[in-house]
């Protein structure tokens, strides 16, 4: 419906697909989703044998792993970037429709691996965490509900995704995961002030998530424990915390050299929630400022991009896919230097995990597909043309 009303034109049918996806894409951001993928398996070389001698692998298996599923990712992003907005819409909604599902029944078939938080499904071989998928296929739907709203007599597609995401919210409270679920929550937040809702709804919305964090740190035993620890004046140098705080202050700006780190064999989640502290520590500030870089580098490009379109349902899920990939690796680098509670949120591209780097690539897909020029003109010309 939006097409009819905005004129988004087709690409034109007669240039193969590989030249005219090669033009057409951000070589900028595709280029450094690749550089960081490169991080990530130079980080994995020195974070991952410490964990690999306590369960009795070879030195490099989770290296080995995390090539295999970021080649897989690398796969599913190119893919992805192939696709059409609309086709991407399509098969976002139905991902979103699977994960929702699959996210309903952790209670029943999930598992906590140990880590007191139901939130993956296990094959054996792998392990598959719904919320992963469920973040970008949130963030299409919404935006899909909110373009849909804009519409001559279409229906209320705020007020569905806002009950789609409380409900998700929800879901995501009772495993617990307040990271993923502060994540859902802003996306959806930043998509509805692009669509134009009033400030002063906003405030109210603040408020209201202010209260719940308030009951949930009165209900929530594992969530008063983090917040606790956060607001701690004194911090125990033998938490996770403590041991990542140690590390970076030790890497310094030049680091204390390749392979010289000592965190990794601390801490337990060093290869993935925790990768930055050996990025720090080996490498030192100067490599922590490089991944900062190019986090940077892809959010502001794609924004930049995005208020170019005219298609709103685009300008919306580009914003919210863009928005959710730059917080969330905020949210990991910032609990690691003790800005935020610890979330146990993983950095994109960067930290091991087969769920986080698949749904990562089509997540960053899906934002290089919506991201793509197309002949449609720019949506500063169309308001010049209506004001005359």
């Amino acid at each position: 419906m939006t097409e009819m009303v905005y004129g988004t034109l087709p690409l034109g049918g007669g240039e193969p697909i590989l030249p005219r996806w090669w033009r057409t894409i951000d070589k900028w951001s595709l280029s450094c989703v690749l550089l960081l993928f490169g991080v990530g398996l130079l980080l994995g070389l020195a974070s991952s044998p410490p964990l690999a001698a306590r369960n009795g692998f070879e030195p490099f298996y989770y290296v080995q792993k995390q090539a295999i599923f970021g080649s897989s990712a690398l796969l599913a992003l190119w893919i992805t970037t192939l696709m059409t907005p609309q086709l991407v819409r399509r098969l976002a909604i139905l991902g979103f429709l699977l994960a929702f599902v699959g996210l309903a029944l952790l209670p029943i078939f999930g598992t906590d691996f140990g880590k007191g938080a139901v939130r993956w499904y296990s094959l054996g071989f792998a392990s598959v965490q719904p919320s992963e998928f469920l973040k970008p296929g949130f963030v299409v739907a919404a935006a899909w509900m909110m373009a849909a709203a804009q519409d001559l007599n279409g229906p209320p597609g705020r007020l569905w995704s806002f009950c789609l995401a409380v409900a998700i919210v929800a879901m995501l409270a009772m495993q617990p995961d307040f990271g993923q679920a502060c994540l859902v929550l802003f996306s959806w937040g930043v998509m509805y002030f692009v669509a134009g809702a009033p400030i002063m709804l906003l405030l109210i919305l603040a408020g209201g998530v202010a209260l719940a964090g308030t009951v949930a740190y009165n209900s929530s035993e594992h969530f008063a424990r983090r917040i606790d620890g956060f607001l701690s004046p004194d911090l125990d140098p033998t938490t996770q915390l403590g041991y990542a705080a140690g590390a970076i202050q030790e890497g310094g700006f030049f680091g204390v050299g390749v392979g010289e780190g000592q965190v990794k064999w601390s801490l337990p989640d060093a290869h993935t929630d925790f990768i930055i502290a050996v990025a720090a520590e080996e490498y030192g500030l100067i490599l922590v400022l490089c991944i900062i870089a190019l986090y940077t580098i892809i959010v502001v490009r794609s924004l930049f991009r995005l208020m170019r379109e005219r298609d709103p349902f685009i300008r919306l899920a580009g914003t919210g896919l863009a928005c959710s990939f730059g917080v969330q690796a905020m949210i990991n680098m910032g609990v690691a230097v003790r800005l935020l509670p610890a979330k146990g949120m993983t950095l994109p591209f960067v930290s091991y995990g087969g769920s986080s780097l698949i749904a990562g690539g089509i997540a960053v897909g899906m934002l290089l597909a919506f991201t793509r020029s197309r002949p449609q003109g720019e949506i500063g010309d169309i308001l010049l043309s209506r004001g005359r």
